[in-house]
């Protein structure tokens, strides 16, 4: 039999999904709706469920009071009624999309007749949940001037502590279908709020102003509290029901966004429209917004090493090249001897090659390897050497051109590297004894390159190091990124971890070099660090310490510390410096410097293991 063309296939398999989750119309429901003699009212268009019964039907004079109105990106306005039902789950607003400038003002009392669609920000593919709306709308402004539909409070006291129903299992594990239940749960209680006047009241900043101009505050100042004011995703559970997006309805040009800090206060009230999108879900998009004071959040500063313990670090810095500004590679360095206090070896991910982006073969990353040490070295620092393979083109994924890869600082002053026949991209490095030790058959070497699981990957870096007449293993990570997980707010619940599959294979390998390494040394010292792009408490994490051969370090801090990377108000892991059971006794520091503040050097918070081998 001929199979289906690919497209074909592909185009009746959305088509199953958006039947199964209730995105496309044909409901007898929404049939009634449109024929029915009732004038339709905006709580008729949103339903019980995150769908609205009206998907795909026309609507005629749905009335409202403008409440916010949007100029820029997805133009439009909303509406809210002002005769509310008595049903908590109907949202009484929605948004009216113009697609060109509105003309409307906040206060305008008008009727709208358009269709009423559900619009899924990110595509079909993404996950995400849609956003109820009027599109191709004719307005009509019936009176200006009115006064605003009362803004409904968002706090400590109306989000439930519950994150999220569980999806059904028969639509594919999707909650659109589900009666919301908005007293019970977080995202229930956001969606029955979608397109209404809602406001905060006085909050804690817990993602800092991205270049975006948007921030992340929570309403549950005790939910969670990192040490140094954040919130901390500490479990597949905890995704935190009090954060919150704030955008503003100014534009840039006309009003500047606010600059913030994690720990910093959004102070007074923030009001306006709640709407959904792809990068973050619910969001407050503010038609009046607070005032940030200023938190006293400062970079830390780790302590330095002593005489005899041996520092080891490892810190992510955001695809680094010549083409950067001076002023990046001088930050960088400034924080490896300021804050850092100059470990004796160091492990840089996302170190690109020599021009950057420029996508034309060239692989060796030298000139920004020599621009990096110059710039430790003038701000103080040792002259560190460094180590690693250079990466074949193409073949390593991460920015296209760039060629990132995993390199090693060391300070020859305090440690020497061990060169074993260094290897090259595509050769493996292995385990063999000398003189009745562990060593390596290459160093610097790559593990297990030709493994599928490194495909479009960074390879590990492994090379040996000895401190004080101890060998130190390091193996130098940076596992593959979650592009392509769905969100928290996801219509999937729980959401679609698609790329764990791939982390997972790769912490099975790197765990397998481990054994290799322990079964001819069981007291080896073993160091596996790196941007494992995972949390503490994941599937990645547990293959990567499988059978006692690591252990996570960041699980000596307690959970209020636990985190090297801020993401939608989220304070998480995933950055991390694992140690072999020989290693016993250490002390562990995830030096907060980037991932709190607006202004940042990169994006990742650095590891720093201190240990006496």
């Amino acid at each position: 039999m001929r199979s289906s063309h690919p497209r074909s296939a592909a185009v009746a398999a959305l088509v199953a999904t958006a039947l199964a989750t209730g995105l496309l119309a044909g409901s007898a429901d929404a049939a009634e709706g449109a024929v029915s003699a009732d004038p339709i009212r905006i709580h008729d268009i949103q339903g019980t469920t995150r769908i609205s019964p009206l998907n795909g039907k026309q609507v005629t004079d749905v009335e409202g009071i403008v409440t916010g109105v949007r100029t820029y990106g997805s133009r439009g306005f909303w509406i809210q009624d002002p005769d509310a039902d008595d049903n908590d789950a109907t949202s009484e607003g929605v948004f009216v999309f113009t697609n060109a400038v509105p003309t409307v003002a906040v206060g305008d009392a008008v009727k709208v007749s358009g269709t009423v669609g559900e619009y899924i920000p990110g595509g079909l593919t993404s996950g995400n949940q849609s956003v109820t709306q009027i599109s191709k709308p004719t307005v009509t402004v019936v009176s200006s001037g009115n006064a605003l539909p009362e803004a409904t409070a968002i706090n400590e006291y109306t989000v439930p502590a519950e994150y999220a129903p569980a999806g059904d299992p028969a639509a594919g594990g999707s909650i659109n279908g589900l009666t919301l239940e908005p007293a019970r749960y977080a995202l229930d209680h956001y969606e029955s709020l979608e397109g209404m006047n809602v406001k905060i009241g006085t909050s804690r900043v817990v993602g800092a102003t991205d270049p975006y101009a948007e921030l992340w505050v929570t309403v549950k100042g005790w939910e969670n509290t990192a040490k140094r004011g954040g919130t901390v995703y500490g479990s597949y559970e905890s995704q935190n029901t009090g954060r919150l997006q704030i955008q503003q309805l100014a534009p840039l040009a006309q009003q500047p966004f606010p600059v913030a800090n994690v720990g910093d206060r959004l102070t007074g009230t923030t009001e306006g429209p709640l709407d959904f999108n792809q990068f973050g879900g619910y969001t407050l998009v503010a038609r009046t917004l607070g005032t940030v004071k200023a938190g006293t959040l400062a970079p830390e500063k780790t302590k330095p090493q002593a005489e005899q313990e041996l520092a080891v670090a490892t810190y992510n810095v955001e695809n680094l090249d010549p083409t950067d500004p001076q002023e990046k590679f001088d930050a960088l360095a400034k924080a490896v001897v300021e804050n850092l206090a100059s470990p004796d070896v160091l492990a840089l991910e996302e170190i690109q090659d020599d021009n950057g982006a420029k996508n034309d073969g060239t692989v060796s990353a030298e000139q920004t390897l020599a621009k990096f040490t110059a710039a430790i070295s003038a701000a103080g620092g040792p002259a560190y050497q460094w180590r690693t393979v250079n990466p074949e083109d193409k073949k390593d994924g991460g920015e296209p051109g760039g060629n990132i890869r995993q390199v090693f600082l060391f300070n020859p002053a305090r440690v020497s590297f061990t060169e074993r026949a260094p290897g090259d991209a595509v050769t493996a490095t292995g385990v063999t004894k000398v003189n009745g030790k562990a060593a390596l058959t290459h160093s610097p070497g790559r593990v297990d390159p030709a493994n599928p699981a490194w495909a479009d990957s960074r390879k590990p870096l492994a090379g040996e190091f000895v401190f004080r007449g101890k060998t130190v293993f390091v193996i130098a990570n940076h596992f593959g990124s979650k592009g392509g997980d769905e969100g928290l707010t996801s219509h999937h619940q729980p959401p679609v971890r698609s790329s764990e599959a791939k982390r997972l294979q790769q912490a099975q390998a790197v765990n397998g070099f481990v054994k290799q390494i322990l079964a001819e040394d069981k007291n080896a010292n073993v160091l596996v660090l790196g941007d494992i792009n995972d949390f503490e408490f994941s599937a990645t994490t547990d293959a990567l310490a499988d059978g006692g051969a690591l252990y996570p370090a960041i699980k000596s801090l307690p959970k209020a510390e636990r985190y090297s990377y801020v993401y939608q108000g989220n304070a998480q892991v995933l950055d991390q410096i694992l140690t072999s059971p020989a290693i016993k006794k250490f002390t562990y520091d995830s030096v907060h410097i980037n991932a709190e503040f607006s202004a940042q050097n990169s994006d990742h918070d650095p590891q720093v293991l201190r240990f006496r081998p």
